[in-house]
């Protein structure tokens, strides 16, 4: 078409952004991801304290009612078998196969349906409240996105993809509103993992900042009805940070570096076992289950420790990790990074939930490990370590960073100029250390089989 005909201007015009923000119906979303914000908060508040309360039944109150003065170092090992039993039946059986594969990374994907939702809880609760070393965010962002995607189809049976997009989306965020200890740090994390930029982030984020900031305080609130508190992610007693030294921006080098190498070799390790579990998905499952149960009976027999140290996510212990790093001796945080980074990669390949905890706790312990060399301070050292490792396994720089420095509050402040460096190289080194994807899209390493 030459520059003359008609329709070449109105061809040639660009499209206004953010034209879907001045439509009645954009509103009407809004309201509607305001209202299905609290139930799903409220689904959420309920998964996170079942997770919680299954944790102490299973490895405390059990034992004790079946005639045990304390809990077997062996108990670990059935706990976890039928942990491995529960997901490989569930995977195999039930839609939606359980839910994402934590071994594949971080990434967003469509929101599951009202009949996959079933699979995803059992398979998630059964990894989580057993003892796997895995988070409760991925379930939690998949049961968020899919309770509201299926309220939006059963009130608007016509609403469109891009509306089933956005209520999703806004689900998903009020899921994890508390969870990371920040409503703005969840609609961070879920935009990086989202991948979108410019003036369309800010179509899609509006509602899920707002259902985000209702989950907060809806969160809040059940806590306080309930009388069983929040499970956002916080720390208290926090060794004072000092201000930076020219010896450890060399350290964050040497981390950033380090945490990429650890991350490459968890994840190249976790799709190399998955592709054996798939073959034979429920006695793999199991087998897994007793590896993760006999690394951390390893470690409690070999550093007179307590197992549960190398079980579960790690978020709830990430404090008690740095108020007490003074009694851990050198042996005993070297037997803790390699047997949780092991059980890490086991639970990765063969079980449901989230990378981000885990993740987080390996770089947090290596960082203090690191901090008993001469001129990294322990803060500094747990700081570091938690961004460049987080990033190793997330490729999230923003939420990273922000995971890092909110996690210690003021004293997260005084080290970010070093967390900074740290995420950065991490995630440069990261990146190149990623093999290509193969034409087609599969993955590198890993492989298939019958589920």
């Amino acid at each position: 078409m030459s520059v003359g005909e008609p329709g070449a201007a109105s061809a040639a015009a660009p499209e206004d952004p953010y034209a879907p923000l001045r439509t009645r119906p954009y509103l009407g979303l809004l309201a509607l991801t305001a209202l299905v914000g609290v139930p799903v908060c409220a689904v959420a508040f309920g998964f996170l304290a079942l997770v919680n309360e299954l944790q102490p039944v299973i490895y405390t109150d059990l034992p004790a009612a079946l005639g045990f003065h304390d809990t077997p170092v062996w108990w670990p090992l059935p706990m976890l078998a039928l942990a491995g039993l529960l997901v490989g039946l569930t995977v195999r059986h039930l839609p939606g196969r359980g839910g994402h594969e934590p071994a594949d990374g971080f990434k967003a994907g469509g929101a599951p349906s009202l009949a996959e939702l079933p699979g995803v809880a059992c398979a998630s609760l059964a990894s989580l409240g057993l003892g796997a070393v895995l988070g409760p965010e991925a379930p939690l962002i998949a049961i968020g996105g899919g309770l509201a995607v299926g309220a939006l189809r059963l009130a608007k049976r016509n609403a469109d993809a891009r509306a089933a997009a956005l209520v999703g989306a806004a689900g998903s965020f009020a899921a994890v509103s508390a969870l990371l200890g920040s409503p703005l740090l969840g609609a961070f994390l879920l935009m990086e993992v989202s991948g979108l930029a410019g003036p369309l982030l800010g179509t899609v984020l509006a509602p899920g900042l707002l259902a985000a900031g209702i989950g907060a305080l809806i969160f809040t609130g059940l806590g306080d009805w309930t009388g069983l508190g929040t499970y956002g992610l916080a720390l208290h007693d926090i060794p004072e940070a000092t201000a930076p030294t020219v010896s450890e921006f060399g350290w964050a080098l040497v981390i950033g570096i380090a945490a990429a190498f650890a991350g490459a070799g968890v994840h190249r390790l976790a799709l190399f076992l998955k592709g054996r579990v798939e073959r034979r998905r429920v006695v793999g499952t199991v087998v897994a289950g007793l590896a993760v149960a006999g690394l951390a009976i390893g470690y409690g027999a070999g550093t007179g420790r307590e197992p549960s140290e190398v079980m579960y996510s790690g978020e709830t212990a990430l404090e008690g990790l740095l108020a007490h790093g003074a009694t851990y001796s050198t042996a005993a945080l070297v037997s803790l990074v390699a047997c949780k980074a092991l059980a890490y990669c086991v639970s990765l390949s063969s079980f449901r939930g989230g990378p981000i905890f885990p993740a987080m706790f390996v770089g947090a312990a290596g960082g203090m490990l690191l901090s008993e060399l001469p001129g990294l301070t322990l803060t500094a050292g747990f700081a570091m370590g938690v961004g460049a490792m987080a990033v190793a396994m997330l490729k999230l720089p923003m939420t990273s960073v922000l995971l890092a420095t909110l996690l210690l509050g003021s004293e997260g402040l005084t080290v970010m100029p070093l967390v900074i460096v740290a995420v950065v190289i991490s995630y440069v080194v990261s990146v190149r250390l990623t093999p290509t994807p193969a034409p087609g899209g599969s993955p590198p390493a890993g492989g298939t089989g019958r589920a």
